[in-house]
């Protein structure tokens, strides 16, 4: 399956709120330092069980246990930066 992320996308997040199964959301493992970017696939206690739409990659929850979620991803955007920069028009 193919990520639904790229390397490069940019997001918004809500912090907070409720969280769904099914949601992409912004994530912590304990023993995995930054944020990660996961689907939440069922609420254990108070933390996530979280796994990769690549079903290739297990450096998620399969592996880490469950994780504390601080987000639900909104949308997914490209950054302006790769867009180049805007030259004015010739006169």
């Amino acid at each position: 399956m193919v990520p639904t992320l790229r390397n490069g996308d940019a997001v918004v997040v809500r912090r907070g709120g409720r969280i769904r199964v099914g949601d992409v959301v912004i994530g912590r493992f304990d023993e995995v330092p930054g944020l990660v970017v996961k689907r939440a696939v069922r609420a254990v206690g108070d933390r996530w069980w979280l796994e990769s739409d690549n079903e290739f990659v297990t450096d998620d929850s399969r592996r880490h246990g469950p994780a504390v979620v601080d987000g639900r991803v909104l949308l997914r955007y490209l950054p302006f930066r790769t867009l180049g920069r805007l030259r004015p028009s010739p006169r």
